[in-house]
């Protein structure tokens, strides 16, 4: 079943949605509905189809636990190099265009200038947060996403040379670890992310975390 938003900030139980994920349409970007979407695991995907903004809450959460991500020995020995450096909140707004940019041409690209708006209204309230890989003093990689209650959702990343992408997130993982963090939730499985230590849980056990 798929629900239709009004102008009231709230969403259905997500175990109504359909098999796909999907689980209403409509509603708006405010920060107010964003938050409340997040912490039940819901997210806006495809910004705007048909003219709405359509929201998924799949009933099988692919994440990775900090304390469980796969580092390859040839990752190892990239970042001991030390070629890149890497940061955190520095450039959110630089990192979510490049995202942008990267995906405009995909089927179904998501990402613009309403979600754009959007998540950088919730870095500047301090609940998202980017990572950015640098090459001396160019951004060549970063990730972005939302930060609640100890858990990070991650929405996109991007790499302009290889590898970057996993530099960012082998970075995110340890901030997380050493500050108590919980859970990075992929949204969708990826050969990459699988490679990285990536793993499916249920709905049930992924709303225990985030709310613990």
């Amino acid at each position: 079943m798929v629900f239709l938003l009004n102008e009231k900030i709230e969403f259905p139980d997500p175990r109504l949605g359909d098999e796909s994920g999907l689980l209403a349409v409509g509603g708006d970007l405010s920060t107010e509905r964003l938050l409340l979407a997040y912490c039940h695991g819901i997210f806006p995907w495809y910004a705007f189809r048909e003219g709405m903004i359509h929201w998924y809450c799949p009933m099988k959460r692919f994440v990775i636990f900090p304390d469980e991500i796969h580092v390859s020995h040839s990752m190892r020995n990239l970042l001991n190099k030390g070629k890149y450096r890497v940061s955190i909140n520095t450039a959110f707004d630089e990192v979510i265009e490049n995202c942008g940019k990267l995906r405009i041409e995909e089927e179904g690209a998501w990402l613009g200038d309403d979600m754009t708006k959007a998540y950088k209204e919730l870095h500047r309230q301090k609940f998202a947060t980017s990572v950015e890989v640098w090459e001396e003093k160019k951004l060549v990689g970063g990730l972005y996403g939302v930060t609640l209650n100890g858990c990070f959702f991650g929405e996109s990343m991007f790499s302009l040379v290889p590898s970057a992408s996993k530099i960012a997130l082998i970075f995110l993982a340890d901030i997380m670890r050493q500050t108590g963090g919980k859970m990075i939730d992929c949204q969708l499985e990826t050969p990459h992310l699988k490679s990285m230590g990536g793993r499916f849980i249920d709905y049930d056990e992924y709303m225990k975390i985030i709310r613990r």
